[in-house]
This record gives structure tokens, C-alpha cells and sequence, in this order.
């Protein structure tokens, strides 16, 4: 669906404060890939996701949806924006209007839906994720850390995007509501068939949820694959100073220390599957 060839994003060109900040980034997004984007601090990671919804505007390279020309003089970037949705860590904060349904219509209504297409939008995406009329005209403000979340995700679904970018969607959050949140961003995209962009430091979440890898390594994309090819290369992530999955580090050391697993692990229910297959064989001899 989204796809960029060597983008390269320059801030403050032609300046003395001239900075390079993605240089010859190539990807591309396919319908229901959750990829998980990963890196250090600084790494470019928020600034490639500005690029995908238009936010930024590469200083060179190519940006495609669906086969057009995002940089073609004639592509309205409100197109790609409707597209492509993203929301921010810490949403809530982003939260303004005096009711939940004003505030998830918003979005719909400034890409040109009517009041009454804004508003049967913002509802069907409420009860996708989880609130009710109950909620409709109650302040946002008055609503949990989770809740405060789920409205900010339905004010970007309102707008019905193909591609759902979330940087950090769970941050500040406790484990239960974290959970709840990436439950609810499965159950979300399977329902609308949606590719799916997971910003984040958290490599479990990124190893449970995700089916492919992006790294991010000073302003290129250096790596792409499957979490088990990328999770697999820990020397190499750690010269990056990215962690690894705390499993993986463990049945590593297992392997180190003699037993005979076929490779690391991403996740526990990982790491269970090897070892009772190893137990089995063992069994059959």
C-alpha cells in the first residue's frame, strides 16, 4: 500500500544547523502487516512515521500509496492522511473537545465528512474500541489513563485510514491496561484488515505482536525481517544499543551453557514450544 524509496529528510537545509536525519530509507507497507519499528532515541523513527502520513515532506527520494505519487503536484496530502492515521504517544494529551464524540469527530469533519457521516463515523469507532453512548457526551478528561487512550486511537479510526501508526501506544500505561490496548489494536485490525506501524522501545510487545522488523540506526533503516531473524542478531543489536526480548537473552545463555535449542526465542510461548519439542524428542529416543 505505502511504499518510500530512498528518502532522505534534511532539517534546517541550506543552514548552519543543517542536519541529516534520514538518509536512503526504503520500505514498503502491505495490507495486515503489523510491522514493529524499532532503535535508539535519535534514531529517525518518528520522523520516518511523519513522512508516511505527509507530515514531513522528504527532502529527496519518493513516498507512493497505492501506486501514486505522494509528491505529484496533483495528490491532495489530505488523501494520504485519511489514509494513513497516526497517533502520537501519550494521546490523551491531544485531547480538546468538550465531549468524547466531538473530539473522536473531529478528524472526519476536517477531512470533509458531513456532521452526519462525522458523527455515525466516530460512534461505529467508539464501540470498536470499547465505549459506549454512555461515554458520548462526558468530557474525555473525566475518563481512565486506558479509556483517555482508546478515544484518542477511535478519533484517528473515525477517519477510516488503511495504515495505523502508533508511536508508543502503551506508554505510562499499567500492564493490564497495556494489555487491554494491544488486544484491542489486534481485535481493531483484523475487524478492518489494517496494516499496522508499531512504534517502540518495548521489544516483548514488538516480538508478541508484530510479523515483520524494522530498525532504525542513525537515520537508515538498516534491518527488515521477521522478529526471529531480527531478535536473533544480538551482537549486532547491541552494537546498536538496542535490547532484545528478555526471553531471548535467556535461552540464549540456555544454548551457551549446552542446551540443545534449535535457535533464540522471541516470547515465552516461544521459548515453551522449543523446550517441550526438545523434552519430545528426547522422549522418543
Amino acid at each position: 500500500m505505502l511504499k518510500g524509496e530512498q528518502i532522505h529528510f534534511t532539517y534546517g537545509a541550506g543552514t548552519a544547523n543543517e542536519t541529516s536525519v534520514l538518509k536512503n530509507v526504503s520500505f514498503q507497507i502491505e495490507e495486515g502487516d503489523f510491522i514493529g519499528l524499532i532503535g535508539v532515541s535519535g534514531s529517525g523513527k518518528t520522523t520516518l512515521v511523519k513522512h508516511m502520513n505527509g507530515l514531513l515532506r522528504a527532502t529527496g527520494g519518493g513516498l507512493f500509496f497505492r501506486g501514486e505519487n505522494v509528491y505529484g503536484k496533483k495528490y491532495p496530502l489530505s488523501k494520504l492522511r485519511k489514509e494513513v492515521g497516526l497517533v502520537f504517544q501519550y494521546p490523551e494529551q491531544q485531547l480538546f473537545e468538550k465531549t468524547v464524540l466531538k473530539d473522536v469527530m473531529y478528524g472526519p469533519c476536517n477531512l470533509g465528512m458531513t456532521k452526519e457521516e462525522a458523527e455515525a463515523s466516530a460512534k461505529e469507532s467508539l464501540c470498536q474500541v470499547g465505549l459506549d453512548a454512555s461515554c458520548y457526551h462526558v468530557s474525555p478528561l473525566e475518563l481512565s489513563g486506558g479509556q483517555k487512550r482508546s478515544v484518542a486511537i477511535a478519533g484517528v479510526l473515525a477517519m477510516n485510514p488503511s495504515i495505523l501508526i502508533l508511536d508508543e501506544p502503551a506508554a505510562g500505561l499499567d500492564p493490564y491496561t497495556k494489555r487491554q490496548v494491544f488486544d484491542l489494536i489486534l481485535k481493531i485490525q483484523k475487524k478492518r484488515n489494517l496494516a499496522v506501524v508499531l512504534v517502540s522501545h518495548h521489544m516483548e510487545d514488538v516480538a508478541v505482536y508484530a510479523n515483520r522488523v524494522w530498525v532504525m540506526h542513525q537515520g537508515e533503516l538498516v534491518l527488515q525481517g521477521s522478529p526471529i531473524e531480527i531478535f536473533s542478531q544480538t551482537e549486532r543489536l547491541k552494537e546498536m544499543n538496542i535490547g532484545v526480548p528478555q526471553i531471548t537473552s535467556v535461552t540464549e545463555k540456555l544454548i551457551r551453557n549446552g542446551l540443545p535449542l534449535e535457535r533464540v526465542a522471541v516470547s515465552v510461548d516461544d521459548a515453551e514450544n522449543m523446550i517441550l519439542q526438545m523434552l519430545n524428542r528426547r522422549k522418543a529416543r
